[in-house]
């Protein structure tokens, strides 16, 4: 029998899974592009299992699809938004109550006491007629709204009532949509990551939270979710982004006192953490020349040209696969592509940002690459864009794979081999740092010129190639 229901898919020896694409406007909402179920090793038991998770995965979108249509405000949004409203009115908050004996003298009271008037018409068509009779201070004879009022329109009436029922605490939700507005911007990558990390922070919690009320054994509680099924190193970087969002919180709304309880948080001791050098390995020279070899009859041409120039530099994947045509300069004196930030590219820190001369094989591989780009503004269109070098990773992955089992060896291990590289041609430190964009610490690796910074990166990459 073969199964043919939407979704289902036959993985060789691994049994069947349910998997559906997510729609491109939906991936930053959910942090991830693809929804994975395993059901089964077996035909009956997929069919068993596909209903649930099948309906879990269509309750999964249309979640996602209120969400995307805009995120529902928090209560300190309201808030927000309400004083926001109330000073386009001309209406500002740095006043006090007037006391009884000023409001009927108090042309700015009155004139908010007429607007909460006119937001309660909504609500209450017939308010002007309402007579209060009665000398015992109720209300029994007010009729009640039709509906309710928003929250828009409660937010706003207290704003102009200068927020008499109190300023609501801040929350972690409120803490990361500040933080996606002031910090992440418009870079997908970083609004995936940020989504995907605060998801495991309300499941660890059970429910959203209020920052002042975060206590350590609640970042315990995180840091012990997170593990489940992932790597120390990985819980350590998300335990980074919730750090910065607290910590942009406290600074940002004034939270006076309050404390991040995940600071100095780790994953796992530093004593029995995976050493950096055990993560990664640089390839050995015949690796390279095989790898090389295969990828010369097997790839595209963009993908030797950034092997190629990889290999010739010691750039990160993302710095050669978003560079511009007008990053790369042919004609200077000493040929070199520059480094930079820009919309279609994110560079790792300030350092990062250099020069780096074109020798050998890697200038050849550039002066074909702008031959091929023509009137692209990118040099390798194909990945030149959002999540483009996570797609050149994995194409010049499985190349790297054909050739080497070991998993620690991947198109990064290109970078740890000129390191070493460098290291073994007796190359200083600072100057294998300015090839490398490293930072040596010290405050003078600003200064100097840049055709100078050039010159010595290409003296010390002429002798790590050698």
């Amino acid at each position: 029998m073969k199964i043919d229901v939407k979704h289902i898919q036959k993985r060789g020896k691994a049994g069947w899974r349910y998997r559906r694409k997510i729609p491109e406007e939906l991936r930053t909402v959910l942090g991830k592009r693809e929804h994975l179920v395993p059901l089964g090793a077996t035909e009956q038991e997929a069919l068993r299992k596909y209903p649930r998770v099948h309906a879990e995965a269509e309750k999964l979108l249309a979640d996602a699809i209120k969400r995307a249509n805009g995120p529902t405000p928090t209560e300190w949004g309201y808030f927000r938004d309400g004083i926001a409203a109330a000073r386009k009115m001309g209406f500002r908050q740095d006043r006090e109550f007037p006391s009884p004996n000023e409001i009927e003298h108090d042309t700015d009271w009155q004139a908010r006491m007429k607007a909460v008037e006119t937001l309660v018409r909504k609500y209450v068509p017939d308010f002007d007629s309402v007579e209060d009779d009665d000398d015992d201070d109720d209300d029994d004879d007010l009729p009640l709204p039709d509906f309710l009022p928003s929250e828009a329109d409660t937010a706003l009436a207290r704003a102009l009532l200068l927020n008499s029922s109190g300023t609501p605490a801040p929350t972690l939700e409120d803490a990361k949509r500040l933080y996606l507005k002031e910090r992440v911007g418009d870079d997908e990558t970083k609004q995936m990551e940020l989504e995907r990390v605060f998801k495991l922070v309300v499941e660890a919690l059970g429910k959203d939270r209020k920052l002042a009320s975060l206590k350590r054994e609640d970042a315990k509680d995180v840091r012990d979710h997170m593990l489940d099924g992932r790597k120390a190193s990985s819980v350590d970087r998300y335990l980074n982004v919730v750090r910065a969002v607290i910590n942009h919180a406290i600074r940002e709304f004034d939270l006076a006192g309050a404390t991040n309880p995940f600071m100095n948080l780790e994953a796992a001791p530093k004593d029995r953490a995976e050493p950096d050098k055990d993560k990664r390995r640089p390839f050995t020279l015949d690796e390279v020349a095989a790898i090389t070899a295969r990828i010369a009859y097997h790839a595209k041409t963009d993908l030797r040209h950034i092997w190629t120039i990889l290999n010739g530099t010691g750039c990160r994947l993302a710095e050669v696969s978003g560079l511009r045509v007008a990053d790369v300069y042919l004609d200077d004196a000493i040929p070199h592509i520059t480094v930079e930030w820009h919309d279609d590219r994110r560079i790792k820190n300030k350092v990062s940002r250099r020069n780096v001369p074109l020798i050998g094989d890697a200038l050849e591989a550039a002066k074909e690459a702008v031959k091929a780009a023509g009137k692209a503004a990118m040099l390798f269109p194909a990945y030149g864009r959002p999540r483009g070098p996570a797609s050149a990773s994995a194409a010049l992955g499985k190349h790297v794979r054909a050739c080497v089992s070991d998993p620690k060896a991947t198109t990064h291990s290109l970078r740890h081999l000129m390191k070493d590289r460098l290291r073994l041609a007796g190359v200083p430190k600072s100057d294998q740092d300015i090839v490398l964009g490293h930072s040596s610490g010290s405050v003078g690796e600003d200064y100097g010129g840049d055709q100078v910074r050039l010159e010595v990166a290409r003296r010390a990459l002429e002798k790590g190639m050698a």
